[in-house]
């Protein structure tokens, strides 16, 4: 999984926390509703990068965490739990992320297409220039 109980508690609070996983009213986070909601943050960004990264990733990109948590909110809403105009446009932008990741379009860090850790690159910039293709001598040509 992306996130832990811990995870969600730090993100938004014990209290709503309890308020989307205490279906029993006991005052308490329900942990078997909250591993359920966290499962399917999980299977849901798995669908996404699965094709772009070999899973299980080998370290989690700390971005994965906030999104597990952000859709693990917003599936724990529902009939008796609100869906607020928050909870829906940080899920929103978590799967326009997820998207752009497997579009290939942004990447989660320091990991390939296959999923391994690819080395920093060296500092700096190189430029390198062939010789010039276009140029009055080379054509043969003049001014009109």
């Amino acid at each position: 999984m992306y996130a832990t109980r811990d995870d969600m508690v730090t993100r938004f609070g014990e209290r709503e926390v309890i308020s989307l996983t205490d279906l029993t009213y006991a005052g308490a986070i329900d942990d078997q509703v909250l591993a359920g909601g966290l499962s399917a943050a999980s299977d849901e960004i798995n669908g996404y990068i699965a094709g772009r990264y070999r899973l299980p990733l080998p370290k989690l990109p700390p971005i994965l965490k906030g999104i597990a948590c952000d859709i693990a909110r917003y599936r724990l809403t529902g009939t008796e739990r609100v869906c607020s105009e928050e909870i829906r446009d940080r899920y929103r932008d978590a799967i326009r992320y997820l998207e752009g990741v497997a579009a290939g379009r942004v990447s989660l860090g320091t990991f390939d297409d296959t999923g391994a850790t690819v080395p920093s690159s060296s500092a700096g910039v190189k430029f390198f220039s062939g010789r010039r293709t276009w140029a009055r001598r080379s054509t043969g040509g003049g001014g009109y």
